[in-house]
C-alpha cells in the first residue's frame, strides 16, 4: 500500500543520496567528522533547506507545507535515521515556532512563517537553571516598559540554539507572584537587541550525545521585547506551553524511530556477515530472537507514532493522553531496542571505525537525549496519571472520540486540517483509541473464525482485552491523586501506555490489513505477520505470564531479511532507501539525482541560506 507520508519522505531520503558514500554531504562518514570536532552540520542543513524542509515546520494555512503531522513525522524520520544531531539541531525551529501556531495571532504567523522559509532559526526558551522541568518555578521576569512591551531579564539555560537562533519564544514570569497565570509566552528577537548590552549567550554545553547541537543558554538583561511579541493574553504561557508540547512531543517520535531504524539495520547486516562457530550469527538460535523481538518493537513504535500523529488532527482533543503515551513509549522502547542490539554486535557496538563505520555508537549516545526533552519520562507518566479518573471513567462507559480514533486508524481517510483551538489539558471524555479495542478485538475474532492463521494474534489481542480491563479497574484507585504520586501509580501509567499502544496497533492492523497486503509491505499485512509479535512483545513488557509465543516471530524476521535485501526500509510502509540493499558498508557511487560535494556547497539552483544570530 502506498501512502503518501512516506512517498514525501522517500523524496527527501532518495535525493540526499546513498550516506555511505563519504561525497554525499550527509553521508555518515560526514556526520562522525562533525561530531568528532563537535561542530553544528551548517551544511547538511543546507542541504536540507534547498529542499524546502522548513516549510514543514510552517503550517499550510500560513503558506507551508505542513498539512498533516504524520508526513512531518516520516520526513524528520528519514533525517533522523542519518543523524539526530541534525534532526534535534535542524527540527527545533518549529518547536520554537509551535507556540504562535498554537495561540499567536495571524501577523504574528505570517511574520514567523516569513523568518522560517527564509531559514532563521527559531527556539523555545523553557528551562532554566536552577528549575528544570518545574515551569512554575522559572524566574526569567517580563517587566512592562509603559508602552506596551516588555523588558526582558533573567536566563535560560540547557536552550537548543540558543546561540545560533535569531528569535525564541521564551516562557516568561509576568507577574511577579507566579502561578499557573502567572505566566506569558513572549517571542523574544534578538535582532532588535544589542549583544552585550541586552543579552549574553550562555557558552554550548559539552554533551555526551548530539555534541555538534547548540545545547547553550542565554541572558537578557532589561531586554526589549515589542509588544507585538505577546503570544497570546497574557498569562496564558503556562498553558500554552502545555498545549504546544502535546504536538512537539508527538513529533519527537519521528527521533526515536529514526534512530530505532538506523540500530536495526547496523544489526541486521552484522548478524547477515558475521561468522561465529563456523556459522553466520544471523543462523544462531540467539542472535535470530534478538532480531526478531527488536522488530517487532520497532513495528510497535511505529504503528503507535503513526496513530498518534494522525490523532493530532482526528482526535485533537484527546491528544494529552495520545502524546504523553507516545512520548513516553517511544524513547523508552528504543533505548530497550538499543540495548538488546548492543548485546548482539558486543564490543563493536561501542566501537569507532570497524563496523559501519562506528555509527552504532553515535546513534546510542545520541538517542539518549530524546527522552529527556519536551517532558521528560516522569513528566509524561505523571501526565497520564492526573488524566486516570476521566480514563478510568470513560472506559467503564466506552466514551471517548471513536470516530475520531477510526480516523485515525484508517490510512485511506484524508487528516483535515488541525484546529489548535481543540487541544485541551485533560481528555475528559477518555481515550476514544483505547475505547475502540474492544470493537478490534472482536473484528479480528471474526476474521479468524475464516481464516485459522490468524488464531494466534487473536489469543494475544484477548489477552491484551483483559489486561486493559484490569488496570482500568486499578486506576480507580488513584483517581484523586494530585501530588505526591506513589510510585505504583507511575507504574500504572506505563501498563496503561503500552495497552494504548496495543489498541492503536490493532486499530491500524483492523482498518488497513486488506489494502496494506497488496504492496510492498504486503509480507507484513498479510495474515497479522506484524501484528502477532506485537502484540505478543507488549503482553512481555507488561509481564503477563506465557508471554513471548516463539511461533510469533520467525515470518517477521523473513521479512527484515528481505527488507533489508531489497535496499527497503524495514517499516509498515514502503520506502526504498538509497544506500539499496548493501547494508551499512553501502555502495561506492550514489545515483545522479543525489546532493553531493565535500564542502557542503547547496546544489544548483540554490539553498536558502540559514540566517542566524550568534554571539
Amino acid at each position: 500500500m502506498e501512502h503518501r507520508p512516506y512517498r514525501v519522505a522517500q523524496e527527501l531520503e532518495l535525493l540526499l543520496g546513498d550516506p555511505e558514500d563519504p561525497e554525499v554531504v550527509f553521508s555518515h562518514a560526514r556526520s562522525l567528522e562533525l561530531d568528532e570536532r563537535e561542530e553544528f552540520p551548517a551544511d547538511i542543513c543546507r542541504t536540507l533547506e534547498s529542499w524546502g524542509i522548513q516549510e514543514y515546520y510552517i503550517p499550510a494555512e500560513h503558506g507551508g507545507r505542513l498539512t498533516d503531522y504524520e508526513t512531518v513525522m516520516q520526513v524528520m524520520r528519514v533525517v533522523a535515521r542519518r543523524d539526530l544531531t541534525v534532526a534535534i539541531g535542524h527540527g527545533k525551529t518549529y518547536l520554537g515556532g509551535v507556540c504562535v501556531w498554537v495561540a499567536g495571532s495571524a501577523e504574528q504567523a505570517r511574520r514567523l512563517a516569513g523568518d522560517i522559509r527564509a531559514g532563521v532559526p527559531v527556539s523555545l526558551a523553557l528551562t532554566e537553571r536552577a528549575h528544570g522541568s518545574d515551569l512554575l518555578a522559572g524566574d526569567v521576569l517580563g517587566e512592562p516598559d509603559g508602552a506596551g512591551g516588555w523588558r526582558l531579564t533573567g536566563e535560560k539555560w540547557l536552550i537548543n540554539n540558543a546561540t545560533r537562533g535569531s528569535l525564541l519564544s521564551v516562557l516568561t514570569r509576568t507577574d511577579p507572584d507566579g502561578g499557573p497565570r502567572g505566566f506569558t509566552v513572549l517571542l523574544a528577537d534578538k535582532r532588535r537587541m544589542e549583544p552585550g548590552e541586552h543579552y549574553r549567550c550562555v557558552p554550548k554545553i559539552p554533551t555526551h550525545g548530539i555534541r555538534g547541537a547548540d545545547i547553550s543558554g542565554i541572558a537578557f538583561a532589561n531586554a526589549p521585547v515589542a509588544a507585538d511579541a505577546t503570544v497570546g493574553p497574557e498569562g496564558s504561557g503556562l498553558e500554552t506551553v502545555l498545549k504546544a508540547l502535546q504536538l512537539t512531543r508527538t513529533m519527537c517520535s519521528a527521533l526515536s524511530l529514526g534512530a530505532a531504524d538506523h540500530a536495526l539495520r547496523i544489526a541486521l547486516h552484522f548478524a547477515e556477515e558475521r561468522e561465529l562457530y563456523g556459522r553466520r550469527l544471523i543462523e544462531l538460535p540467539q542472535a535470530r530472537q534478538v532480531l526478531a523481538g527488536a522488530a517487532a518493537d520497532v513495528l510497535a513504535g511505529e504503528a503507535l507514532a503513526t496513530v498518534a500523529a494522525r490523532s493530532v488532527h482526528t482526535v485533537t482533543d484527546e491528544l494529552s493522553v495520545a502524546a504523553a503515551v507516545a512520548k513516553y513509549l517511544l524513547p523508552t522502547g528504543t533505548e530497550a531496542v538499543i540495548t538488546e542490539l548492543t548485546r548482539l554486535l558486543g564490543a563493536r557496538a561501542f566501537l569507532k571505525g570497524v563496523h559501519a563505520r562506528g555509527m552504532f555508537q553515535k546513534v546510542d549516545r545520541d538517542h539518549r537525549i530524546v527522552g529527556l526533552f519536551d517532558g521528560n519520562t516522569l513528566v509524561n507518566l505523571n501526565s497520564l496519571v492526573n488524566q486516570f479518573r476521566a480514563l478510568a471513567r470513560g472506559w467503564q462507559r466506552g466514551t471517548g472520540d471513536t470516530a475520531g480514533a477510526a480516523a485515525a486508524f484508517d490510512l485511506s481517510r484524508e487528516l483535515p486540517p488541525l484546529e489548535p483551538a481543540r487541544l485541551t489539558l485533560v481528555a475528559r471524555r477518555g481515550s476514544g483509541i483505547m475505547a475502540t479495542l474492544p470493537e478490534s478485538v472482536a473484528a479480528l475474532r471474526t476474521e479468524a473464525a475464516r481464516r485459522p492463521e490468524l488464531k494466534g494474534a487473536l489469543g494475544t489481542a484477548e489477552r491484551l482485552l483483559t489486561v486493559t480491563g484490569r488496570i482500568h479497574e486499578e486506576m480507580e484507585t488513584y483517581r484523586a491523586v494530585v501530588s505526591d504520586v506513589p510510585p505504583a501509580a507511575f507504574e500504572l501509567a506505563r501498563r496503561y501506555s503500552l495497552c494504548l499502544a496495543g489498541a492503536a496497533a490493532l486499530g491500524l492492523w483492523a482498518h488497513n490489513h486488506r489494502a496494506g497486503g497488496a504492496g510492498r509491505t504486503g509480507g507484513l499485512w498479510q495474515d497479522a505477520v506484524w501484528l502477532w509479535p506485537v502484540l505478543d512483545r507488549l503482553l512481555v513488557r507488561l509481564g503477563e505470564r506465557g508471554a513471548g509465543e516463539p511461533e510469533a516471530y520467525p515470518r517477521l524476521l523473513e521479512r527484515l531479511r528481505a527488507a533489508g535485501a531489497a535496499g527497503e526500509l524495514f517499516s509498515l510502509l514502503p520506502l526504498r532507501l538509497a544506500a539499496g540493499g548493501g547494508g551499512p558498508a553501502g555502495s561506492d557511487s550514489a545515483p545522479a539525482t543525489t546532493v553531493h560535494t565535500t564542502t557542503g556547497t547547496p546544489p544548483e539552483g540554490g539553498a536558502r541560506t540559514s540566517e542566524g544570530t550568534s554571539c
